[in-house]
């Protein structure tokens, strides 16, 4: 390289020299000729020269983004150079490419990053016991080997287990819990993450697995629809690959999109044909008030806006009539609906004061739903990661099933995110089982819920359900491949929390969140890296990946590390892991791999197995037929199912319900969609936090638009008068790439305001401003936007906190620095019910943090 740098100082290429040079690359490369000396390669010619000393090969993006889709790495010399996406189809609407975002285009910036942990790293100034325990967070590292983090991490478990038994470890995920559980166990923790209220709910009411991709119908279904109503989701920005391209195909079929959201998103602009805000948490008062007009102007004969063939035949508890015979009759929806139940008419007016909307524009919605013969009633999680959102998605059953858009060709109601966005129904195509034993089950019988474990460890108890509060002494957090500390309720307490541990440990690529607030930390290998495995994304597709790179530095994978330590506990290898070797593992995945027959009947075998491949391979199988062989797996690194709108392979969710409920009842008690559900009502009551009614019913959210007044009824403001919203957008999935620094270039951490708030608070766009809430305070520059309705704030997902030197403010935008560890329901991590203030904040201009110096221990 420095040769090549001493060669370059001695060349002068004048201006016009330099662009030529760089037009005739631009155009094609030249290579010498026998004649001429040089001769001009086309553009895909000068590709395959630049290729032949290397390979492309399948990689993993394996990140929880709501994509999954297909990479490319071509390495050279044992280095990743390039990367590129999908180009093993022509790329159409019906098949459309699996094609990778910025983020995993970006993917070399993580593998390869400077601030990648290279050796096992320990905080300076701890000791067993926790040392200096208020340097968390701000302490010096030491480079130490893996013999002595390995035997460190053994001899503390082995300490804290006998000084205060095995309850007193906590593991907050990764597979370390394999090794634990065979020393006699360790507290685990539970929590409805980004799917809120959607999580558990659904099945006791009715919408079997609807929390995922079954509650809808897939993509070509979607076509058929003439109205879509995305409900609180932003695809463009959270569902990256194909979703927003299936909702345009429908567009293009005809169907009007109405977009219900407190932020105009990218979605919003690029398909909505209207965009209604509405304030955070209060989407169940707003489908109220659209029900009450249903209601309130159906007539079967000369205005049909209700579909009450539907609600007879395949709900309970709508209207008397359709009541449960053991419940009180007096108790239906329709009566609460109305006021019968409480004196108070659930109207327009009503639903208006407090979401926002306008009333007429309330009853205009509920018209267009309830004359439009096929329409698609679509939500993602955001609205159910409200604090008191039990109800919340029974009630979006609710009215689904009233206007009888569910289970008939362009007819669905529930939710539609992840991967499985705008093309719901079970997998046409996924991996076989690896073979792995499960491991040991875990003697100890204690988990904290997310929303409150910060809580519960400072305070020495947990809710263990209704009416069982236990006590709990965590001494220890095992940190595997997670990002608890940033994306649990209430960061400040988990801060705190962390402090006062005696060992806390975690594996991992950088030093994030988890990393900075631990003694010890490890490296871990990417997926590229790795010996090789499958990623799922939507329901087309199977996606491939190989080994890449070796490891980097003394990087080493989740299974060694938890193999490692298990042999310092006393146990073998076997018993941890089992005894597969990882080339059994991968086979047994391959072998495994199914897709979806023609005629929809079943599945087959995906991969063609020969003799000479499980000799290549030195595993145990058997020869079998398939549509692709393993080296055309290998090669392509993708399986995608073929589709057209006439093959068998479509999905229409709870279609053969609707068409017989008594022959195909639902896994219910009445066997149908229960508009009253009592198993909800006792299920959300058995968690010991707060309690529902089996109808849904409106709770105001905790900290949620009401509690942004001092008086709601006056009128007056409090001390927290807007609400804070995390959106999801292309800068990282979830926490991961925060640390990214082509993607910090492309996508700023501002903190998105309105023109309204910020005007009454003298803020200018690019200001910077002090965020604060009950619970914390951030700083960030200001976004000054009209896409955002007033009252609400608008703070990215997922920035590592990084506070100031006091512990008082953090400096990087992190939103969970604002929330408050508050379990209601069934546990909801509730983020999106946040009340907060900003200011502009004296302290001078914010250093974006593309030019922050990289977290480099060493």
């Amino acid at each position: 390289m420095f040769k090549l740098l001493d060669k370059l100082e001695n060349v002068t290429f004048s201006r016009r020299a330099f662009l030529g040079s760089s037009a005739a690359v631009t155009a094609g490369a030249l290579l010498p000729s026998t004649k001429s000396g040089l001769r001009r390669l086309s553009a895909a010619e000068a590709a395959e020269e630049k290729e032949k000393n290397g390979e492309w090969i399948p990689s993993a993006c394996w990140h929880n983004c709501g994509g999954r889709c297909l990479l490319k790495a071509y390495v050279e010399d044992g280095v990743v150079k390039r990367q590129k996406t999908d180009d093993t189809v022509e790329d159409t609407a019906d098949n459309p490419q699996q094609r990778s975002c910025v983020r995993g285009q970006s993917q070399r910036q993580q593998v390869y990053g400077v601030d990648r942990l290279k050796y096992p790293m320990k905080r300076k100034h701890w000791q067993p016991g926790g040392g200096d325990k208020s340097l968390r967070g701000h302490d010096e590292w030491e480079r130490i080997s893996w013999d002595e983090a390995l035997d460190t991490i053994a001899g503390e478990i082995e300490r804290i287990k006998n000084d205060y038994g095995n309850r007193s470890i906590m593991v907050t995920g990764g597979d370390v819990g394999r090794a634990l559980n065979l020393a006699g166990g360790h507290t685990t923790t539970w929590g409805t993450t980004s799917w809120g209220s959607w999580r558990w709910g659904p099945e006791y009411f009715g919408l079997q697995e609807g929390y995922f991709e079954h509650s809808i119908n897939d993509r070509m279904d979607l076509r058929n629809s003439q109205l879509i109503v995305l409900w609180g989701m932003n695809p463009a920005w959270s569902s990256p690959g194909s979703p927003s391209y299936h909702f345009l195909q429908a567009k293009k079929e005809g169907a009007r999109v109405l977009v219900i959201d407190p932020m105009y998103s990218e979605t919003a602009e690029l398909m909505g044909d209207e965009w209604i805000p509405v304030h955070p948490g209060t989407d169940h008062a707003l489908m109220l008030g659209m029900a009450h007009t249903l209601v309130d102007e159906d007539d079967p004969e000369t205005n049909p806006l209700i579909d009450w063939e539907f609600l007879q035949s395949c709900t309970v508890g709508f209207d008397e009539e359709t009541m449960p015979e053991d419940a009180d009759k007096k108790e239906n929806f329709k009566a609460y609906l109305t006021g019968e139940h409480d004196g108070e008419a659930k109207d327009a007016e009503w639903a208006s004061k407090i979401s926002g909307v306008d009333a007429d524009k309330i009853r205009e919605i509920a018209r267009e739903i309830g004359t439009t013969n096929r329409v698609a009633l679509l939500t993602g999680w955001a609205p159910a990661r409200i604090k008191n959102s039990d109800s919340w998605p029974q009630m979006f059953m609710t009215f689904g099933a009233m206007t009888g858009n569910m289970a008939e060709p362009g007819k669905m109601t529930g939710v539609s995110c992840h991967f499985g966005t705008g093309n719901g129904g079970p997998r046409l195509v996924y991996a076989g089982d690896s073979g792995v034993p499960a491991g040991a089950e875990n003697p100890v019988e204690d988990s904290l819920a997310h929303a409150e474990m910060w809580d519960a460890i400072l305070q020495g108890k947990y809710t263990a359900g209704e009416d069982d509060v236990r006590d709990i002494d965590i001494k220890m957090i095992y940190h595997g491949n997670n990002a608890a500390l940033q994306t649990r309720d209430g960061q400040t307490k988990g801060i705190d929390a962390h402090r006062e541990m005696e060992f806390v440990v975690t594996n991992g690529h950088f030093i994030t969140t988890n990393a900075k607030y631990s003694d010890i930390v490890l490296p871990a290998t990417t997926h590229w890296e790795r010996f090789g495995g499958f990623n799922v994304g939507n329901r087309d597709a199977l996606f491939y990946y190989r080994n890449v790179i070796e490891p980097m530095y003394e990087a080493r994978d989740d299974a060694w590390i938890t193999t490692e330590i298990g042999k310092r506990l006393g146990f073998t290898a076997e018993e941890v892991y089992g005894d597969l070797s990882k080339e059994q593992e991968l086979f047994n995945q391959i072998a495994g791999a199914e897709v979806m027959k023609e005629d929809g009947t079943g599945y087959e075998p995906l991969v063609t197995i020969t003799e000479e491949d499980i000799k290549e391979w030195g595993v145990d199988g058997e020869p079998q037929e398939g549509r692709m062989t393993i080296a055309e797996l290998e090669g392509k690194g993708v399986y995608q199912v073929k589709r057209s709108p006439d093959d068998n392979l479509g999905y229409i969710a709870q279609e053969e319900f609707r068409k017989d409920p008594d022959k195909n009842p639902l896994d219910t008690e009445s066997g149908k969609l229960e508009i009253h559900s009592k198993a909800l009502a006792d299920y959300v009551r058995s968690n010991g936090f707060t309690t529902i009614d089996p109808i849904p019913t409106y709770n105001p959210a905790t900290e949620g638009y009401e509690e942004t007044y001092k008086d709601f009824e006056a009128g007056k403001k409090g001390d927290y008068p807007l609400q804070v919203v995390n959106p999801h957008y292309l800068r990282r999935a979830h926490t991961i790439f925060d640390n990214n620094p082509w993607l910090r270039e492309a996508w700023p951490n501002d903190v998105y305001v309105s023109r309204q708030d910020a005007d009454e608070r003298g803020v200018a766009d690019g200001d910077p401003v002090l965020i604060t809430s009950k619970h914390g305070k951030t700083l960030r520059t200001a976004h000054v936007t009209e896409r955002l309705m007033p009252g609400v704030v608008g703070l990215m997902h997922g920035a590592w906190v990084e506070k100031d030197a006091a512990d008082e403010v953090d400096r990087a935008g992190s939103d969970n620095i604002l929330t408050g560890p508050i379990p209601t329901g069934q546990g909801i991590s509730g983020w999106n019910s946040t009340v907060c203030d900003f200011e502009k904040w004296d302290g001078g201009p914010l250093k974006e943090d593309k030019y922050w110096e990289p977290r480099v221990v060493l």
